[in-house]
């Protein structure tokens, strides 16, 4: 039963993930829009950690070298959705909204001891946005309106390979192969209407390498390190423009109609992470990372906006009471965890960062099980209202679930 709820997720994830949009928020009118904050298993309610998390019954997206722990006859799937309530405020004005659809869906699988591969697709932008711009008429006392909305994003389709190189080093890789769309119209308001729409289509390969090593154990404290690398790339795009004019007695005209325009190619920088997972005394795990994405050296100016480089701090932490299988209550996980993200965007000389603070716990499906539902909460804030700007505050549900298969075990035949 558990094969065909795969296969039926698989398919309809793909169709519903590529035309997603569960943001709202101006920010993502830059660039490609805003990072999708995606993290598997209970790494979300862990503050986004994982670069040194390794367990064997869990799929970790943030470091390949993690499937190098995969167990052999196992097979590891997990299925994510979440939900985001968020309030725009800027100086005497408030706007709320409410979005949530699938976030990933992931699988991984062992080749050989020590060794194996996952395959998962998850959204690796998001825009949306509405934004209302008044401008003056040239030569003329009178002003003219501009609507600019934008819908959504860049997916991300990964094959990823872990494996020990030794008893304690593991390695890897992951490949991802970006693609999507994003759209903007604009309707201008003066003595007529035209509205402009765009699709911008990207696509393009990105490659991350990963390592984790297990330090000798110290009294009660087994501790891992882990460290990643994703290589710059460049994304080549398309743009599709459809245009016209109605004028004030009613009529309208096309100005231009679906012509496709190649666009200037967007520079994704390089970035790399360390982190340090600690388990001490078998039932506290605390998890530290740190990331830095290098933005600034590709000089990317738009107007009054720069791409500076970007830092990640976050702190995680889970808690096992005791694992006695004949308990329910002594296999529920309790998770904590902090972000802060300085942003990769400045505004005016106004970096726009955000921070947010989680909690979660992980129920297992039945008491001598290691099939979980991972269940979040985060709280956050983005940007700021210094300079006339925006800032954001979100509350945000994630439910991840995660199964282990035993489809690669051969059946005794008496």
């Amino acid at each position: 039963m558990q094969k065909k709820i795969l296969i039926i997720l698989l398919v309809a994830s793909v169709n519903v993930l590529y035309g997603q949009n569960n943001t709202n928020t101006p920010y993502s009118l830059f660039g490609l829009g805003v990072e999708n904050k995606t993290a598997s298993a209970g790494l979300t309610g862990m503050g986004n950690t994982g670069i040194a998390n390794s367990n064997p019954f869990e799929i970790n997206l943030f470091n390949p070298a993690s499937l190098g722990g995969v167990l052999q006859e196992s097979f590891l799937y997990e299925f994510g959705l979440n939900g985001i309530s968020t309030t725009l405020e800027s100086k005497g004005t408030s706007e709320r909204s409410t979005n949530g659809n699938i976030s990933h869906i992931a699988i991984a699988f062992p080749i050989r001891k020590s060794w194996a591969f996952g395959i998962g697709i998850l959204p690796y932008t998001k825009t949306g946005y509405n934004i209302d711009v008044e401008d003056a008429i040239e030569g003329s006392a009178e002003t003219f309106f501009t609507r600019i909305s934008g819908e959504g994003g860049l997916n991300k389709f990964y094959i990823s390979s872990g494996f020990k190189v030794i008893k304690d080093l593991s390695l890897g890789v992951d490949v991802s192969f970006l693609f999507g769309s994003v759209d903007q119209q604009r309707q201008v308001f003066t003595g007529s209407y035209v509205s402009i729409s765009d699709q911008n289509n990207y696509g393009g390969v990105k490659l991350k390498t990963g390592l984790q090593y297990k330090l000798p154990t110290f009294k009660t404290l087994q501790t891992t390190i882990g460290a990643t690398v994703e290589l710059p790339t460049t994304l080549s795009g398309t743009q599709t423009r459809t245009s016209f004019k109605t004028l004030s007695s009613g009529s309208s005209a096309i100005i231009e109609n679906e012509e496709e325009y190649d666009l200037d190619n967007f520079d994704l920088p390089l970035s790399y992470g360390v982190g340090i997972t600690t388990l001490i005394d078998k039932k506290i795990t605390t998890s530290l990372d740190y990331r830095k994405v290098l933005w600034d050296g590709l000089n990317e100016q738009q107007k009054n906006e720069t791409y500076v480089d970007q830092t990640i701090y976050a702190f995680g932490m889970e808690y096992l009471p005791s694992k006695n299988k004949f308990k329910y209550s002594s296999n529920i996980k309790y998770r904590f965890g902090l972000n802060y993200n300085t942003g990769f965007l400045k505004i005016s000389n106004q970096k726009i960062d955000s921070y947010f603070v989680s909690a979660g716990l992980g129920l297992p499906l039945k008491r001598n099980s290691r099939d979980y539902v991972n269940i979040s909460y985060s709280y956050g804030v983005e940007g700021t209202l210094e300079k006339n700007l925006i800032q954001e505050n979100f509350h945000k549900i994630t439910v991840n679930l995660n199964f282990i298969g035993n489809w690669f075990r051969q059946r005794e035949i008496d």
